[in-house]
Order: C-alpha cells, then structure tokens, then sequence
C-alpha cells in the first residue's frame, strides 16, 4: 500500500501531496471502468484507446509530480455563472463543492480541478457543437481551480440542461457536469462526469450505465444539500472525488 506521508497532518487526518512517492498503486477492481466501445456512441474510440495500456513498473517520473502545476494551469475561474459583474448565466443557479480524495481517503490539496458543462438548454460553448439550442453570452461553461489544504474544492454554476446525442437512433443525455482532476501525480488524473439524483434520464444514459458496478455508478451522482442549509438563492450539491482505489470515482469516456 502506498506509504503514509511524513509531517503532513491536518488536526490528525493524512493529507497527500506531491512529495510523497507510493509504493505502488492500487488497481480498480473489476466493474469500475467502462465497458467499451459503448453501443450507440461513436465518440466511444475518440476518448478511449483502442488498445490495452502497457503495463510497466511506475518510477518516481509516473509517481510524482508534475510539481506547482498551478502555475502551468492558472486557477480561479470558480464562478461560471456571472461572466463578468452583473451578467448572470441564464438557468438555475447551484453550487457544487467537495473534496478530492486519493486511494486512503486523505484529501489532496493542491490537486487542479477543471470543470466543463452544457449551458441551461443543453448546448455547449465549443464550434463543434452546433445543435438548433440557444448560447447564452453570459455562459461560457468552463472553469479551473485548486483544492485548499483540506482537498475541497467548489463552483458557482447554472444546472446543466440535457441534449441529444446525434446518432441514428438517438438518445438523451441527462444534465451532468465533465470534471477533470490531476492530482498528486501523472497517474491520478481522473477525467469523469457527475450527474443528479433522481433525474429519469440517468437510466437511460448509455455511457453512466456503461460502468457495470452498481457501486460504482452511484459514486458519480452527487448528493441533493437540503433547503435550510444552502438558503434559498441557488440549489446546493456535494460530490466527493476518489482518485484510484476500491473506491474510486470511475472515470468516464
């Protein structure tokens, strides 16, 4: 198991950090990771390798690093959902926030938490997307930050609306939001999606039902935060990230 990090405590719990080199990583279990290609998507081969990884020992290249990636990938944009002063994103506002994890469940602070949604009426900012729905210019649907000491991080967003996915027997894909995480090494990057309980799109998406697991599957909806916690200004969600481990958020393609 991967060893315990010297002098990096915060009010007795582990954290992880990038100085700390593991012996080796735990491999997911069986029912975690997608199986693909997934029938009725053809983006399937332009997120996932045709071809089985290469299996070779990790050496501190692979285990650490890369270091102060904050300054590579400048961090900060955690409001999506006021552009600028003033101009609101159209839709309902929420906040999602959480924390990012590794294998042993110590927070990872320092980790770069990327986010990219769909706007309120399911289109994406981005020239490929080029559906009959409406861009919101106060929308742009991307932003970046850093996990602080105790591995949280959080966004003020819009919720995302659901779309089509263009194939010949099409299906809809609920809302959901795309995050990507890098956290203490080049190994830990995780690229995955969230989505919301009781949406009744869930049973239909073919990429969350694509992860066997049942288990699994669940670690990628996030938790409803009650009314009289969050206020009556915007929906409040919670969503913990597990990089690698049995208990790994799975990835998504």
């Amino acid at each position: 198991m991967p060893q315990a990090p010297r002098n990096n405590t915060l009010e007795g719990q582990l954290i992880m950090t990038a100085s700390d080199v593991p012996d080796r990583f735990e491999p997911w279990p069986p029912g975690i990771e997608p199986a693909v290609p997934i029938a009725g998507y053809p983006n399937t081969w332009t997120f996932t390798p045709s071809q089985p990884a290469i299996r070779r020992p990790a050496t501190r290249t692979e285990a650490t690093g890369p270091m102060e990636l904050q300054r590579k990938l400048p961090c900060g944009d955690a409001n999506l959902a006021e552009l600028s002063p003033g101009k609101f994103a159209i839709g309902q506002l929420m906040h999602i926030a959480g924390r990012i994890l590794d294998e042993e469940g110590r927070p990872v602070r320092g980790a770069i938490v990327e986010l990219w949604q769909a706007n309120a009426a399911g289109r994406y900012f981005h020239p490929i997307d080029q559906r009959a729905a409406p861009l919101d210019p106060n929308f742009v649907g991307n932003g970046r930050i850093r996990t602080d000491e105790e591995g949280r991080y959080a966004f003020m967003t819009i919720k995302p609306g659901a779309y089509p996915v263009p194939v010949k027997e099409t299906w809809w894909r609920p809302p959901h939001l795309h995050f990507s995480v890098i956290g203490p090494s080049s190994l830990s990057r995780l690229v995955t999606q969230m989505y919301f309980a009781g949406d009744p799109l869930n049973a239909l998406d073919r990429i969350l039902n694509s992860i066997p697991d049942r288990a699994a599957r669940q670690r990628l909806i996030a938790r409803d935060l009650p009314p009289a916690e969050v206020g009556d200004e915007w929906l409040g969600f919670t969503h913990d990230i597990v990089l690698r481990g049995r208990h790994a958020t799975p990835m998504t393609p």
